[in-house]
Order: C-alpha cells, then structure tokens, then sequence
C-alpha cells in the first residue's frame, strides 16, 4: 500500500508545489511571455501590422549602428516615433545576431513645439544608465491640478541632459531633460496618440508599470544591483526579464499622412487599475 501511495503523495506535492510557485510568478524567461504579459497587463495597445514591424526594426538598427550601441548581447529596446502624425513606442526584444521580436506598441506623447519650454523631442539613441537616477512619482498636483509624472510610485525613466531645438523663439538647440513617465491619467493619458509634452516621453501608465516591474530597460541597473549596489529606485517584489536592454531610440518616421494602426483606441473599462499592479 505504501508503495502505492508514495508516488501519489509525490505528485500531489510537486503539483503543490506548481501552483505556489505560479501564484508567487515568475520572471517571463522568453519574449513570447512578455508578448502575453503586455497583451494582458498593457490597457493602450495599438496593432501594428507587419510591415510597418519590419519598418520600424530597420529604423531601430540603423539608428543603433549609427550610434555604436553595445549590441553583443540579446537584449529589449523600446523604439518611439516623434512623427506627429504617429506618436507610439514599439517594444521589441533583439537577439546577439540582429533577430527582432515585436513585444508591443502603444500610443505616446512627445514634444509640440509652438509653446514657451516646449522643446522638439530629440532623435537618436538614449542609453538608459543610473549615471542618470531614476526617480518615481511623488503623485502630488501642481497649480493647474496635473500629476505631470502621474500617479504616486509611477518611475520616472530619466534619460539625461540633450540636445534639443527649442519650440518657441528663436528655435535654437539647446540642453534638455530627456525624460520618459507616465502623466495625469484623468485628463491627459487619453490624449496619448498627440504631440503634446513639453520634450519628453509620455507612456501609458500601464506601460510603465510593465517595463518597471520586469526591468526591461534595467540591464545596468541590475548589473550594479548584482555588484551589492543599493538602488532604492529597484523595487524588491520585481521580475526581471532574463535580458534587459538599455536603449531608447526615437525616430521620425516622416509621414504624409497618418497610419490607421495608429489612432488609439479607448482604454477597456476595468483595466485601468493595472498601472498600480504588475
């Protein structure tokens, strides 16, 4: 009898132990997860068709090769196009030898020029590194009532000083805080899909929390979290994607007119809540 139970008590405790493991999650070890966690935890997606998929990897290589980017290693970038006329990020994972996956793309927000410290959002490559901190969100209101950075605990991805034409006067070029975050989710995050900030990147706030959570971006910061560094920007319930990149690369796509994929679409009721949570 003994003999009988034993394997069935084995596989009742490795089945045990399955299930506490899945409700703990994981790390998403392969792009295709992350594929599935966007789908599933991002609330503003755009369908980007293959083509265009294809357009946007040639962009994105040729700007990091122009760059000299360290691209030895798999690695996820984000892409984001300034054309006004398109306004969206694309995340994609890239192997060592070139090969892209698309992971997702979302509406975005980037500089209008026209208006006083309204600058154009520079094009290139942008490292993200913990030479330039990192901060998170205080979620407090300004005199105009926004949460510029949107709400409380929302990072702030900082991508250092650049340079930048400036939108008003005499449009020279001049230094910048580049900057990447979420914004005022009650009345401007339905606005993403339009140039509307004043240089930097505005995301979804569920984006945010996806790139936040899994460091998709995190690759020195997680080297230096390794080496006994304290990162306090790190949070300690995170679940870092098995190769976190480190580049941002805006683009201008230069359209004549706008593409159907881009129009965004309204936020599905009920999920707003997922820029809290991972």
């Amino acid at each position: 009898m003994k003999r009988c139970c034993t394997p069935v008590l084995a596989l009742v405790g490795a089945a045990g132990l399955f299930l506490s493991m899945a409700a703990l999650g994981a790390a998403p070890a392969s792009p295709r997860e992350l594929v599935a966690l966007y789908s599933r935890q991002v609330d503003r997606a755009l369908p980007v068709p293959g083509d265009e998929v294809r357009r946007y990897q040639t962009l994105a290589e040729t700007a990091l090769r122009g760059a000299e980017a360290d691209l030895s290693g798999a690695q996820y970038l984000l892409v984001v196009d300034r054309d006004p006329k398109v306004q969206a990020v694309l995340l994609f994972w890239r192997s060592a030898v070139g090969e892209y996956r698309f992971i997702g793309a979302s509406p975005v927000s980037t500089g209008r020029p026209g208006t006083f410290d309204h600058f154009e959002t520079p094009a290139g490559v942008f490292e993200h590194s913990p030479s330039n901190p990192d901060f998170r969100a205080e979620g407090t209101f300004n005199s105009n009532g926004i949460r510029g950075y949107g709400r409380k605990g929302m990072r702030v991805y900082d991508l250092g000083w650049q340079r930048a034409p400036k939108g008003w006067g005499d449009r020279a070029t001049i230094d910048m805080r580049l900057q990447m975050h979420a914004t005022e989710p009650d009345s401007l995050e339905h606005r993403l899909g339009s140039a509307q900030s004043k240089g930097c990147v505005r995301i979804p706030a569920t984006l945010n929390t996806l790139l936040d959570h899994y460091g998709v971006l995190d690759a020195e910061y997680e080297r230096l979290a390794a080496e006994g560094e304290v990162l306090w920007v790190l949070k300690e319930d995170r679940e870092t994607v098995a190769d976190p990149g480190r580049y941002v690369v805006i683009v201008d796509s230069g359209r004549s007119r706008r593409p159907p994929w881009s129009v965004p679409r309204p936020a599905p009721k009920g999920r707003a809540d997922r820029a809290a949570r991972p």
